[in-house]
């Protein structure tokens, strides 16, 4: 049992003091048996206090150190190395936490904030008497990383990867790469064309022998951990024989005779498009598939083009990858029907088909549904930031996107008149500009709030839309419109099962879930499994491909030197008592446990690559079989006894 203990209580600047009395805690904390040195400092991270630990540690021989201070979501590795450089395991030290916990939980109540901060410390001192000298557990990893989805975020992953050596697998379950870039025209702020992206991001990919392409692609299985996971893989085929020189003419012909329509999910169900189809020309690799959820497997465009080929099967390949990245991007939010008069109104469409319409029309005039378009309502916020049936959150693009449209049909079509009923613009960073050249357009702005919200009835011409505009202090304002836009934001892919066969946390709003939004962005609980783009948050392609090249340095890091260390802090089965019961597996998040035969009888086994030390296991074994390294009984029962003394 540790018996020289350094204590250092931090003042946090006065976030702590304010509320918590460091003096006088630190008189009652240097009074404890086995404490050798207690100390309260103003700034217990800066360089200078750690210094001053580190000579602590080493004068005095200290075997342990307990820091009171904020969340050890925030300083762990930071105490963890000082430890280190005074040649202390760093594993014998204990952060509590008495600002987050303390001061800023009870700054109503001082003297039962410093009450609590007291116990607090007097557990983590318990606590620390019993622990022990850890080291990390080595495993190797294997140098290649598997991306799920190839839009802008994960073809740019890929690239970046692949210059740092590192082998990928870029997988997309569409049978085109691009994602959603593939479907747009000018984009803001750049005036790129998302054909001119994704073409250049394509043959950049297809550059690198390091990097397998497979689309079509999706994961049907995963096992193993960190640095060794085995995935296996269904690829389906596009029923075109590989390799083959296809006769255009022919597959043209072949295309006329598919007896099968549905609406192209490209153009948003503007236009149709047959079971047997060729992708547009934004999307990559420029190979035709067919549609075989839709395909009735007639055999007549077999019969014009013999380069189909409809025997061709599924294909299921294993690989083994150290890290994995999901980049699978988001839907647009689909409003409900008769949500702004949505699919009960011929003329009411939503921005991403606006988008396309513009792509579909020509130069001289904007037409839907063999009307002419003059005036052009977009009514902002639909599915988002609402308080009840919808989703709360801010899409924050959705604003951009819509005044970058309204520019774009202004420059094409002088003659359109745009109306943007909105809650409050948010044109962040330098697309306040586009803002200001939608102004200086006449672009007209009325402004509503959430509890009266626009109406949009049918009228003789189009649509009349009324608004209480805030701007005009509350006046109801009608309008006519040719055609309603509904500025729709991003939502969470309708078809997420990689999320249950990777064991991805989804947050309240259904996007993936990073361990923290500051601290550790783009990592999830899984370990070596990361996230990036718009399968996170809404994101801009900017913000998307920010957001991929931050997980792509993460997952190099971390699997590039062939090796990890993984924290010592896991599951730990006493095979003397544990007769195999299959409890603890059913209530593992991670599979990290396995049955085994040792010793002629069957027992659980710890996977120590999954593993996250979170305890799940313990309460359920009949035979308190299983203990977790770094918080036993013996050190959990010790620190309750302080609690309560």
């Amino acid at each position: 049992m540790k018996n020289k203990i350094g204590v250092y209580i931090c003042h946090c600047g006065s976030n702590i003091s304010d509320y918590v009395d460091v003096k006088k805690l630190n008189e009652i904390t240097a009074k404890i048996e086995g404490v050798n040195i207690a100390k309260d400092t103003m700034f217990a991270c800066a360089d200078s206090t750690q210094k001053e630990i580190i000579d602590d540690i080493k004068s005095n021989e200290l075997d342990s150190i307990v820091i009171a201070s904020c969340s050890p979501k925030l300083h762990l590795e930071t105490f963890r190395n000082v430890a280190i450089r005074a040649g202390l395991n760093p594993y014998n030290y204990v952060q509590v936490n008495i600002r987050e916990q303390c001061s800023w939980a009870h700054s109503d109540d001082k003297k039962g904030a410093t009450l609590k901060a007291l116990q607090l410390v007097k557990a983590g001192i318990e606590r620390v008497k019993r622990s022990q000298a850890l080291e990390p557990i080595e495993i190797s990893s294997r140098n290649v990383v598997l991306i799920v989805g190839a839009g802008v975020a994960g073809m740019r992953s890929a690239i970046e990867l692949a210059d740092m050596g590192t082998e990928v697998y870029l997988i997309e379950r569409e049978y085109f790469v691009g994602g959603r870039t593939s479907q747009w025209n000018t984009l803001f702020t750049t005036d790129e064309t998302g054909e001119q992206v994704i073409k250049r991001l394509y043959k950049k990919v297809i550059s690198y022998k390091s990097i397998t392409l497979f689309t079509g692609a999706e994961i049907v299985s995963k096992s193993g951990g960190i640095g060794k996971f085995d995935i296996k893989l269904k690829i389906k085929p596009r029923h075109i024989k590989p390799n083959c020189e296809l006769d255009w003419k022919k597959f043209d012909k072949a295309v006329s005779v598919c007896p099968i329509e549905v609406e192209d999910e490209f153009n948003f169900g503007l236009t149709k498009r047959k079971a047997i189809f060729m992708n547009y020309k934004s999307e990559f690799p420029q190979i035709p598939a067919i549609d075989t959820e839709n395909c009735n497997r007639c055999g007549e465009c077999v019969k014009i083009c013999p380069e189909i080929d409809l025997d061709q099967k599924d294909e299921i390949l294993n690989i083994k990858v150290g890290a994995i990245l999901l980049t699978t991007g988001a839907d647009p939010y689909e409003p409900k029907k008769d949500e702004y008069g949505y699919k009960t109104l011929d003329n009411v469409i939503t921005l991403q088909q606006l988008k396309r319409l513009i792509e579909l029309n020509d130069d001289k005039n904007l037409s839907y549904k063999g009307k002419k378009i003059k005036d052009v309502a977009f009514i902002y916020c639909v599915g988002s930031r609402q308080e009840e049936g919808g989703n709360t959150y801010c899409s924050r693009y959705c604003c951009t996107s819509a005044i970058h449209s309204a520019i774009l049909l202004k420059n094409k079509y002088r003659d359109i008149r745009n109306y943007h009923i909105n809650r409050g613009i948010r044109t962040y960073g330098k697309q306040e500009l586009l803002y200001k050249e939608s102004s200086e357009n006449g672009d007209i702005y009325l402004q509503f709030f959430e509890d009266k919200i626009p109406t949009v009835e049918k009228s003789k011409n189009g649509a009349t839309i009324k608004v209480i505009d805030i701007l005009t202090t509350n006046r109801e304002i009608e309008l006519e419109a040719d055609l309603v836009v509904l500025v729709t934001g991003m939502v969470p892919r309708k078809d997420n099962t990689i999320a249950g066969i990777l064991k991805v946390p989804i947050g309240r709003d259904k996007f993936f879930n990073e361990i923290h939004p500051k601290l550790r962005p783009v990592e999830t609980v899984i370990d070596a499994v990361y996230i990036a783009g718009a399968c996170q948050a809404p994101r801009t392609i900017r913000e998307s491909i920010d957001s991929a090249l931050s997980a792509t340095a993460k997952a190099n890091s971390l699997i590039s030197k062939g090796k990890i260390d993984l924290e010592p802090t896991l599951a730990q089965i006493d095979t003397s008592t544990c007769e195999w019961c299959g409890k603890c597996v059913d209530v593992c998040p991670y599979s990290a446990i396995k049955k085994v035969e040792k010793e002629g009888k069957q027992i659980a086994e710890i996977i120590e690559s999954n593993c996250k030390g979170c305890g799940m296991c313990m309460p359920v074994c009949p035979s308190n079989s299983i203990q977790l390294i770094g918080y036993t009984d013996t050190e959990i029962e010790s620190m309750i006894e302080a609690l309560i003394s």
